[in-house]
């Protein structure tokens, strides 16, 4: 195929919105509010030899590093992937994130009539994966949830752990499906270990219904267009985006652009934990070097490399400013250093629970900060830079009378993650109570939470005042406070309520947030990463962050 933009536009949205109906059939049948209400989840495609051609706007901290999952079930089932089989792992050393951030990969197969070209070049993955009778690799589909419980010390498996096997049940890369059945030990050997298992069951059937509706649409394509056709689209598609890349590199001044940062504590200790980055600019490549950030914490705000990696492409996208395709031809100019053993690329059996919500977001921050002096007119100042993780479990419909339970028990999960204020911009404010950055998830609705749950909305409003001062104000924060109607366990991983995210150009930074317990009328401070029992009709009250100002205000 000659290159044709038009075409190529064509095949580009092709690509992304077999994504795209992936994760509508992934939410559309979840059992969880996580995933229904909150969308936290994200779908990709990826071509024979496990690059992403295209990905849905979900998750960015899922998607920049969902090509390390697919590259680890690649690798493990060398030679051993056939027609209908699905791979599902969440161990973050092995291409995961954190382990409630389950992925399901699925190789996609073609009777070889409807493949045009049989150039061993074109298929090159024929030589690591096993050919059917009449079947050939045409790529992978691959989905990734956020599931609310997964095991663990605490529910929701997002403890302020001292170690990974205290955070859930780890899944190396195992065939959930075989050639089209499903295997039902290992099914039971993981619902055995989380506490919703119900809630589980249904939502890891709705990943493999979007992984065969992406598979389905993706064999659709290649018999409509022909095999030649579409690997030349993927590859054009690849060389189209590493051009974009490297086009915006070139733009930037040649130099060394330096930040340091720092995450409030790890949860364990109360010292800062610093995040240094180098940029360095080299005509159209870049080199991100992280040597000099702090080695890997007691405290579960460990960040494997995936995230890391996910960091920096999601950084350099955004700087892209055009409607580039979302694929793996955006890393190719970039070079990333992460030391192993480092807060930013931990090392076995650290605890990385908090590495992925709150350690990708003060990495993005850092990242910003450096290319700040590279290119001002396209930096904000800092969001938030906490994703507010909130985990409550216990059980529900459980009531307590002269310390005797009555009435019926079943145990419940529920995580969520609180938006806050977004930096200010070289010309406006920064808008408010929004996710950013490395989330983009909704929040839950009152009505779907409250039905779900033993909890209670009280309040839930924008923080006003919250925004750093400036030429251009930072977007405000949120308040939002939850009371609890049954005994139970609230998890907090937060940040941010230390150090305030900066402003830039004189701007100044947002106000920190806060944590508090409410019970009667006592008022009792909670620190930024814990975990506390509650009591029937305890309110748990979240103020996120503000985003930092940007320019000096004129009088």
């Amino acid at each position: 195929m000659n290159y044709d933009p038009i075409r190529l536009e064509i095949y580009k949205n092709l690509f992304a919105a077999i994504a795209d109906e992936m994760g509508t059939v992934l939410r559309k049948a979840s059992y969880s509010p996580n995933i229904k209400e909150r969308r936290d989840y994200s779908c990709a495609i990826f071509d024979e030899n496990g690059q992403m051609i295209a990905q849905a706007a979900h998750i960015p901290v899922h998607l920049g590093s969902m090509p390390l999952s697919v590259k680890a079930a690649i690798e493990h089932f060398t030679g051993d992937l056939q027609p209908g089989d699905m791979v599902i792992l969440n161990d973050p050393f092995r291409g995961g994130t954190h382990l409630p951030d389950i992925t399901m990969v699925s190789p996609v197969f073609l009777p070889t009539e409807y493949i045009e070209s049989t150039e061993k070049s074109k298929l090159v993955s024929m030589d690591t994966v096993n050919r059917v009778v009449n079947e050939s690799l045409i790529g992978f589909v691959a989905s990734r949830a956020h599931h609310a419980d997964v095991g663990g010390m605490t529910p929701g498996s997002m403890p302020v752990a001292r170690e990974i096997f205290q955070e859930g049940l780890i899944i190396p890369p195992v065939k959930l499906i075989r050639s089209g059945r499903m295997d039902q030990d290992i099914l039971e050997l993981i619902l055995a270990n989380v506490r919703t298992p119900q809630e589980r069951r249904g939502d890891l059937s709705a990943q493999i219904a979007a992984n065969q509706r992406g598979a389905e649409r993706l064999a659709e394509m290649v018999t409509r267009y022909g095999w030649k056709e579409i690997t030349d689209a993927e590859g054009q598609l690849l060389a189209y985006t590493e051009r974009m890349t490297r086009r915006l590199i070139k733009s930037l001044p040649s130099g060394v652009y330096r930040f340091t940062d720092q995450l409030d504590d790890d949860g364990v200790n109360d010292q800062p934990v610093p995040i240094t980055v180098a940029v360095t600019i080299r005509g159209d490549s870049a080199k991100v070097d992280f040597t000099g950030s702090a080695s890997q914490q007691a405290g579960s705000v460990n960040a494997v490399y995936a995230i890391t990696l996910s960091a920096v492409y999601y950084v350099f996208r955004c700087l892209l400013e055009l409607d580039v395709p979302n694929n793996s031809g955006c890393l190719a100019p970039l070079e990333v250093i992460a030391p192993p053993g480092t807060v930013v690329n931990a090392l076995p059996p650290a605890p990385v629970a908090g590495g992925n919500v709150e350690t990708s977001q003060r990495i993005v921050d850092v990242l910003l900060g450096a290319l700040a002096q590279a290119c001002p007119e396209k930096i904000p100042a800092a969001s938030q830079g906490t994703m507010n993780n909130v985990t409550i479990g216990g059980q529900s419909l459980l009531s307590v009378t002269g310390g005797k339970a009555k009435g019926e028990s079943r145990p419940f999960t529920y995580y969520e993650t609180i938006g806050g204020g977004m930096g200010a911009r070289p010309n406006s404010d920064g808008p408010s109570a929004l996710h950013s950055h490395m989330t983009n998830t909704l929040n839950t609705p009152i009505e779907a939470l409250e039905y779900a749950y033993p909890l209670r909305v009280l309040r839930y409003e924008i923080r006003k005042g919250s925004g750093g001062k400036g030429k251009f104000r930072g977007g405000d924060g949120i308040v939002r406070e939850l009371q609890v109607l049954n005994y139970c366990q609230v998890t907090l991983l937060t940040d941010r309520r230390k150090f305030p995210p900066y402003g830039l150009d004189g701007g100044e930074p947002g106000k920190t947030g806060t944590n508090l317990l409410i019970r009667g009328e006592e008022e009792m401070p909670l620190p930024g990463k814990g975990c506390a029992d509650l009591q029937p009709g305890d309110i748990l009250s979240i103020s996120t962050p503000g985003g930092g100002g940007y320019g000096v205000k004129s009088s």
